[in-house]
């Protein structure tokens, strides 16, 4: 049977993540933003929400300096896949309300609740950073990019993750993301495309031990 538990972080880019859980709550009103902020905040959503599909390079560098490649496929709403490049036996498949670990060189199998699980919110049907259970907590501006620091409303000793984009083009570029200990990882996206055909298989999960997939719910 296949193993349902939180699993611990492991050396790949939604690791860390799963220290900052991301729960459904009633709507409740953003921080004040500036003028400016708050037009940063409506082009990040605009744009996250604009994305059907997507297909990119990434490569993860772990607190301990540690980097990974691989390639990440998104489908929205719901659909996550994260392919590491060889020797990672790592697999990562968001599908059918679960967020789905696997290890192939342990044989080994998580799952999280989709919803529970800060990968869910560049795959919710749709984005807002500065509403609900989310808050913006700081805005960066460089020439060229735009960084934008979220947390779970009210904990922030939970963790924060923070989105980078450049502005010509306006694209995610970049997310950074510190656990409650304070450890960070950083995962940049290349040769990115929006809009792509992306077969619905790669977001079937047959689990080889049971043989069941993601879009039967197990």
């Amino acid at each position: 049977m296949a193993i349902k538990r939180r699993f611990p972080a492991p050396a790949f880019c939604f690791g860390p993540l799963l220290w900052l859980v991301i729960a459904l709550f009633w709507p409740a009103p953003g921080r004040a933003l500036s003028p400016a902020d708050a037009a940063a905040v409506v082009k990040a959503e605009d744009y996250l929400n604009s994305i059907q599909t997507l297909k990119a390079h990434f490569i993860q560098i772990a607190p301990d300096g540690g980097n990974v490649n691989g390639t990440v496929y998104l489908s929205r709403p719901g659909r996550l896949r994260l392919d590491y490049d060889p020797p990672s036996p790592i697999l990562l498949i968001a599908n059918g309300g679960w967020l789905i670990y696997h290890d192939k060189q342990l044989e080994q199998t998580s799952y999280l609740d989709l919803d529970s699980s800060p990968a869910g919110v560049l795959v919710r049907a749709a984005v807002k950073l500065n509403e609900g259970d989310l808050e913006v907590t700081s805005i960066g501006h460089v020439p060229g990019m735009v960084d934008i620091e979220v947390i779970k409303r009210g904990e922030p000793g939970q963790g924060r993750i923070t989105l980078s984009f450049s502005e010509a083009p306006f694209q995610l570029r970049q997310w950074q993301v510190m656990d409650s200990s304070g450890q960070v990882t950083t995962v940049s996206l290349s040769d990115a495309h929006k809009g792509v055909a992306i077969d619905d298989a790669l977001f079937q999960f047959h689990d080889p031990r049971e043989g069941g997939d993601a879009d039967s719910g197990r």
